[in-house]
């Protein structure tokens, strides 16, 4: 009689708190100041979770003079970046923010908060116009509810207005037929709160109330779309206090960048052709001696009828490692 086959091994990413550790030593070293890491895989993002994982860093830290935050992201929740950059200014007068790479949405926003953005050669900030995701949203071929952007529909709206041969018409009465009224509603409430915010970002530094509305609206009306690249010569134009990267740093945060990347691919493992278990690290938090991050652990399964996967089992949580006397301790982090 043949001997079952032994279950498969669940795929881990990487924890790779040594190396990083000496990464974060070294920049901490060279800037002089206390240094934090902020860092999303592309499928992670900016929420209020992050508040309370920032929160367990600062109060480790103590109150600082300054300090500097290297950030990696792109985007997430507006009023989550608004609640991390008011906990950070309890905790220091004067915020550095480092930019590398991309600094998107509502990474873009925390940086608005910063004293200074430092640029390096290939970092790009965005505009912030809102879009958002309803449990009224169109749904898409997977049968997954797509992000509506205000900028997109004000844009349908225009077009209507400029090439219809009944321009007189209601255009809401065809936009209706696709976008339920209740998102449109919600989206035109989320773009007011989106200049808002930013408002309140910038009031951290910036005194000037005509300048703090002028960036406040180009950030979420001026650009063709919500991912076109600011760049250090728009930035500057645009009024950001905004400086370049010294290229011994850009490097360090380069090299930061791909241990974090390594730590966040995907380790998925595949059961059969409709069940799968997946593992893969989100978000990411680091300072001297802690490093906190959000892992997804879940398995995934295919309803053939919906034509779209489902969770089951989602043990996803956040985790903290400590060097605490040269020792390494790791505990789970509750958020709920």
């Amino acid at each position: 009689m043949d001997s079952p086959e032994p279950p498969l091994k669940i795929k881990q990413p990487p924890v790779l708190f040594n190396k990083t550790q000496a990464i974060v030593a070294k920049i901490s070293d060279y800037l002089g100041g206390t240094f934090i890491a902020y860092w999303n895989n592309p499928k992670g993002s900016v929420c209020h979770n992050d508040v309370v994982a920032l929160y367990e860093i600062v109060e480790k830290l103590g109150k600082r003079e300054t300090i500097y935050m290297f950030i990696k992201s792109g985007g997430g929740h507006g009023q989550a970046a608004l609640r991390l950059v008011s906990l950070l200014r309890q905790y220091c007068p004067n915020l550095h923010v480092l930019v590398p790479l991309e600094c998107a949405s509502a990474a873009t926003m925390i940086a608005l908060g910063a004293n200074q953005i430092l640029m390096g050669p290939m970092a790009y900030l965005t505009a912030v116009d809102t879009s958002l995701t309803h449990s009224l949203s169109p749904l898409d071929r997977d049968n997954d509810r797509v992000s509506v952007s205000l900028d997109e529909l004000n844009r349908v709206l225009r077009l209507w207005r400029e090439k219809s041969p009944t321009p007189e018409e209601n255009p809401y009465k065809e936009l209706y037929s696709y976008v339920h009224p209740l998102v449109i509603g919600a989206v035109d409430r989320a773009g007011s709160l989106s200049i808002m915010l930013c408002k309140e970002l910038l009031a951290h530094h910036m005194d000037d109330e005509d300048a703090r509305d002028r960036i406040a609206n180009a950030l979420n009306a001026n650009y063709p779309s919500h991912n076109y690249p600011i760049l250090y010569e728009e930035a500057k134009r645009l009024g950001l206090k905004v400086a370049h990267l010294p290229a011994e740093i850009n490097a360090l945060l380069l090299e930061l960048n791909e241990q974090y990347s390594e730590m966040g691919q995907r380790a998925t493992t595949d059961f059969n052709e409709i069940r799968a278990h997946s593992n893969e690290i989100l978000n990411i938090w680091e300072t001297k001696d802690m490093q906190i991050y959000f892992q997804e652990d879940k398995d995934w399964f295919y309803r053939t009828e919906e034509r779209r996967w489902i969770t089951l089992n989602d043990n996803s949580g956040w985790h903290q490692i400590e060097q605490i006397n040269g020792k390494k301790r790791k505990t789970v982090l509750h958020i709920a």
